[in-house]
């Protein structure tokens, strides 16, 4: 359930978009909800299928909750088990150095410094940030908000897995630390 202090600072956040990320519709299949899944799957876990570009949090057996997201490119993408060891609400970035030297072009502000963008509504991090884990080391992979919605339903990302604000938001306050997390 999201509080009043959450929901008054997705709203201001949703009013200093540009227009033209606030005239956006996310296709509905991509809408949180309610679906069956395999029982197989313990409740509390999250499962991400890339190739569908679904995230499901499992809420009992043989039930999950599940959002659209946007995942990593050919090559970039994140696969395997991990957990959730830290989370942040509007988080700082800073893209990696593997990033900056793929795409210099996009990323040449962050060449030879370090500076670190700050949170806020024009941060690629979005609203909120889960950041996986393996062995107790920093896998770099995020599930994180967006600053670009239509990447939803698509694989274009450097391999973190995105959500419309509202929705990690939601998925944020249901997830605790340690959360086990499954990427097909």
């Amino acid at each position: 359930m999201i509080d009043r202090r959450q929901f008054v600072a997705t709203g201001l956040a949703a009013a200093m978009l540009p227009a033209a990320a606030r005239a956006f519709e996310l296709d509905s299949k991509f809408m949180p909800q309610e679906v069956a899944i395999s029982r197989k799957y313990a409740p509390g876990q999250l499962l991400i299928l890339p190739r569908a570009h679904f995230l499901y949090y499992i809420t009992e057996p043989g039930r999950a909750r599940r959002y659209g997201v946007g995942v990593g490119k050919a090559g970039l993408e994140f696969t395997g088990t991990a957990t959730i060891d830290v989370k942040k609400k509007w988080p700082t970035w800073r893209p990696t150095q593997e990033m900056i030297e793929r795409e210099p072009q996009t990323y040449g502000r962050f060449k030879d410094n370090d500076y670190v963008q700050p949170g806020g509504p024009g941060n690629p991090l979005g609203a909120r940030a889960l950041y996986l884990f393996q062995n107790g080391r920093d896998t770099y992979f995020r599930i994180h908000g967006t600053t670009a919605p239509r990447s939803i339903g698509r694989s274009v990302s450097n391999g973190c897995i995105r959500m419309i604000n509202d929705h990690v938001i939601d998925l944020y306050e249901r997830v605790p630390v340690g959360t086990v997390v499954t990427v097909l």
